[in-house]
């Protein structure tokens, strides 16, 4: 990803803002001029009971108590990635006006976007960049190498191997024959030395930094580098969470990702492997200095916390703007609902359908808690612009 295209991952692992109330490509339209929007609704508009598509926002769950000015702040922010033409002119407008407060925040995305439900229900996971600690070189606590991307992999079309995956990137090597074969997995890659390591890390943490996409290393030097993805090695994402449960490793309510993390580095060696070597998908990293900045999502651009998403690209473009209806969470110490604004600007491995989104969190060690806790049931909505066509 950018942060989650290595599989955005950690979602799926099962695994900011606060819950319900604040703390915090498109289908093209024709080139006709849009008129500019307005800021503000000449005077409120009143509730409507929701239907299957074309709701007003006010009649969404939890409108009233989303942080509209954050939201419109991160809008802001991150509008361009959008290649709409009416939502640019929406961007436009935004940029335009300014900041504003609340209220007058929120009549101005009620003055401008209707909002379109995504048939059924989904899930709802979140992702955090981490930070770990890191060496030079290798010793008995950390033995697993942070790889570069190799040379021999090349970028291919997924449905090459997997009819399933066609239209999605998948990664293959030459066979030395001309042929081309899918990459190597997991245990394959882990049964041959690395030429050259970019650092050194817990096999837990390693796991983890791959299943998130990017974070942040601090050697022990105390110098602090980050982590960026490269690439992966093409192969289906598997989660672990369901298998420690069926195995009775975990407790059905209790497959966190502090409850995973936790398991490995007490098992750490060839139990800890063998669960580990179960997700066959491997990513790769590069090395750059800490800038102290967000990671970088796959619309290019830093990810606001809490109101940036990962989504599926085969149902979401980049930059579209979307309301997170989620609640009725199945792990333990969770928030128990997350209602608000996001942009659709990462996408990840394991995000796959229409009602389906991984919430990015922040970084650090308490987004990772929060994160690692989150699976709801979720509702989806696109906020579509008014002088969109249908």
């Amino acid at each position: 990803m950018q942060l989650r295209a290595v599989g955005a991952a950690a979602s799926a692992l099962i695994l900011v803002a606060c819950a319900t109330t604040p703390p915090s490509s498109p289908i093209p339209h024709s080139p006709a001029r849009h008129p500019s929007p307005s800021p503000f609704p000449a005077e409120p508009r009143p509730p409507a009971p929701l239907a299957e598509r074309g709701v007003p926002l006010t009649a969404l769950k939890g409108w009233e108590t989303d942080d509209h000015a954050g939201a419109l702040a991160a809008f802001r922010e991150t509008c361009g990635a959008a290649r709409d033409p009416a939502m640019a002119e929406v961007c436009r407008s935004a940029r335009a006006i300014g900041p504003l407060d609340r209220g007058q925040s929120r009549r101005f995305f009620e003055a401008n976007f209707r909002a379109e439900a995504s048939p059924g229900e989904g899930v709802l996971t979140a992702y955090f960049a981490p930070q770990y600690p890191a060496r030079r070189k290798p010793d008995a606590e950390f033995s697993a190498p942070l790889r570069s991307r190799p040379a021999d992999l090349r970028t291919v079309d997924g449905g090459l191997f997997d009819p399933a995956q066609a239209g999605r990137p998948g990664a293959a090597r030459d066979a030395g024959d001309g042929r081309l074969v899918p990459y190597p997995d997991r245990a394959a890659l882990e049964a041959d030395p690395p030429d050259r390591a970019l650092a050194w890390m817990r096999p837990e943490d390693l796991f983890f930094l791959q299943v998130q996409g990017s974070g942040v290393l601090t050697f022990e030097t105390g110098k602090r580098m980050k982590a960026l993805y490269a690439a992966n090695n093409g192969r289906a994402f598997v989660a672990v969470s369901n298998i420690m449960r069926d195995r009775g490793l975990l407790a059905g309510d209790n497959t966190s990702a502090e409850a995973i993390r936790g398991w490995l580095a007490d098992h750490r060696g060839p139990d800890a492997d063998a669960v580990m070597r179960l997700n066959p998908r491997y990513a790769f990293f590069s090395l750059a200095p800490d800038d102290g900045r967000q990671p970088v999502g796959s619309a290019n651009l830093p990810l606001p916390p809490g109101r940036a998403v990962a989504v599926d690209p085969a149902h979401h473009a980049m930059g579209e703007l979307l309301w997170i209806d989620a609640d009725k969470p199945i792990l333990k110490g969770a928030f128990p609902a997350y209602r608000r604004l996001a942009l659709a600007l990462d996408t990840g491995g394991a995000i796959r359908g229409a009602v389906r989104a991984d919430l990015y969190l922040g970084s650090g060690p308490e987004a990772g808690l929060e994160a690692g806790r989150v699976r709801h049931t979720l509702r989806l909505y696109r906020l579509v612009p008014k002088d969109a066509r249908p």
